[in-house]
């Protein structure tokens, strides 16, 4: 088969911020999997580091600076959107922080809200990436 660029798989990145049993989730607006909950993340970039995607993606959408947190890959998932025909390599990536700091709604047009919730309570529906990393799909 000959598939175009278009339909080549593309990384995308996620950070897991814990703060004292609490997670940061956020619930994504305007592309495939609007009105689900997801952890914070993107695109990574030409040459970028994934640990450095994680940190600057969580900036870029929250306002909450993970510069001085050590980054631990957790794994990876395999996340096929079958009805916006999108595939995407995840890799995840989680930081431990020492305050529970306010997230900004920085990309108002991605997101509706970030919010901590306990890490056995967040909210449905979610995003098919993070549902595979709830039911330990991860790779």
């Amino acid at each position: 088969m000959n598939f175009s660029d278009s339909k080549r798989p593309k990384v995308g990145i996620l950070a897991v911020i814990n703060c004292n049993n609490m997670v940061l989730v956020g619930q994504r607006k305007g592309s495939h999997g609007d009105g689900e909950w997801a952890f914070p993340g993107g695109h990574l970039e030409y040459s970028e580091d994934p640990a450095e995607c994680a940190a600057r993606e969580t900036l870029e959408e929250t306002g909450i600076d993970l510069s001085g947190c050590v980054a631990n890959y957790l794994g990876m998932t395999n996340d096929v959107f079958e009805k916006e025909g999108k595939h995407y390599i995840t890799l995840w990536y989680s930081f431990t922080v020492e305050e529970m700091k306010a997230p900004q709604l920085l990309e108002p047009e991605k997101c509706y809200e970030w919010r901590w919730v306990p890490t056995n309570k967040i909210p449905e529906p979610v995003f098919l990436s993070l549902q595979k990393f709830i039911t330990g799909e991860i790779l």
